[in-house]
């Protein structure tokens, strides 16, 4: 049944109008849950789960951008992670009360544009790709490619934020659907830009495989090129930004579908779709970019320069050794000088 239909029962019924008019005055109590935010009463323990991961892995981030310095890559995902927690917080609220639009508002928001700073991080991510395994193979220099995405998010990201704005602060339904327009708007953008951005990692990917005769062969290249540098943990770290980046584009697909099946479509109602192809999704992506966190390739040579420098040839070892006297090394570093003493 659909909430005209619901509502329209309601009136006939003789129930109260002044709940009918003002929704956010409804409990689970005095009001049909066909009258609330969603149509279900969102699961305390799912959402707290997913709140009290998201917080960890805050931390984490936290914890290994002040250790290893990676000011940037820690930056988008603080910001992301930071309305991850926001938004889950706002859908533990909603588990006693799903009437009130507050929380309901702050949610859809929130968890609508936080994957943008996480795709922040993949983007910044990949100039560091470039970077190890050579740029004169790639279409573009490695910061043109950081600056070309980091645009098409801020695009996608001030686009969402209008849209949410403009539905938070809508006095009609025709505005606030205005709104969610312009959010699907944005998300769409996103979408298209992380097929952009996928086309062109499995295009650079491709030209390092034929260059090394096979990935197997760019890996024994790798190696023998910068045999102090952690090869495999390198490519753990491609692994988890491949994931991340699927995880991520799975779930803005099926936000855009949801979005534009309205706040009172199928899927928007639909609790365990929304558990697993948003929140799975997204954690799962956090949890890729934290538990392989760059800084533990990298260390302290995040920045371009510094990353330029550190991979440049022979002096590697050297590079290290002076990192490690200083106490700025990264571990793998440490482990290089421990063996070579």
């Amino acid at each position: 049944m659909s909430r005209n239909e619901t509502v329209t029962e309601l009136i006939q019924s003789g129930f109260n109008l002044t709940l009918l008019n003002n929704t956010d005055l409804c409990t689970l109590e005095t009001c049909p849950l066909s009258l609330a935010q969603v149509h279900y009463v969102p699961s305390l323990g799912g959402n707290a789960f997913y709140l009290a991961l998201f917080a960890l892995l805050l931390l984490l981030q936290l914890a290994f951008g002040f250790r290893f310095r990676t000011w940037s890559f820690t930056g988008s995902m603080f910001g992301g992670l930071v309305l991850e927690v926001i938004g889950y917080a706002a859908r533990v609220q909603m588990h006693d009360n799903p009437f009130k639009s507050d929380p309901f508002l702050m949610y859809i928001i929130v968890l609508t544009i936080a994957p943008c700073f996480l795709a922040a991080a993949i983007y910044l991510s990949l100039s560091r790709i470039i970077l190890v395994y050579g740029e004169s193979i790639a279409r573009f220099k490695p910061r043109t490619y950081t600056v070309i995405f980091i645009c098409c998010d801020l695009f996608s990201l001030v686009l969402q934020a209008i849209g949410g704005a403009l539905a938070d602060t809508a006095d009609t339904r025709s505005l606030q659907q205005t709104g969610i327009d312009i959010m699907i708007a944005g998300l769409s953008f996103q979408v298209v830009s992380l097929t952009v951005f996928m086309a062109l990692c499995a295009d650079y990917a491709w030209a390092v495989s034929k260059k090394g005769g096979g990935l197997r062969n760019s890996r024994r290249s790798l190696r023998a090129k910068l045999p102090d540098f952690p090869a495999g943990k390198f490519h753990l770290f491609i692994g988890a930004i491949a994931l991340a980046t699927l995880t991520i584009y799975i779930r803005s697909c099926f936000r855009v579908a949801e979005l534009q099946e309205g706040f009172n479509g199928k899927l928007a109602n639909d609790q365990v779709t929304f558990m697993v192809l948003e929140g799975a999704m997204v954690a799962t992506a956090s949890i890729a970019l934290t538990a392989l966190h760059p800084g533990f390739v990298f260390g302290r040579n995040w920045s371009m320069k510094r990353a330029r420098a550190a991979l440049s040839g022979p002096s590697a070892v050297a590079k290290m050794e002076s990192e490690f006297e200083m106490g700025g090394a990264s571990p793998a570093a440490e482990a290089v000088v421990v063996d070579r003493k």
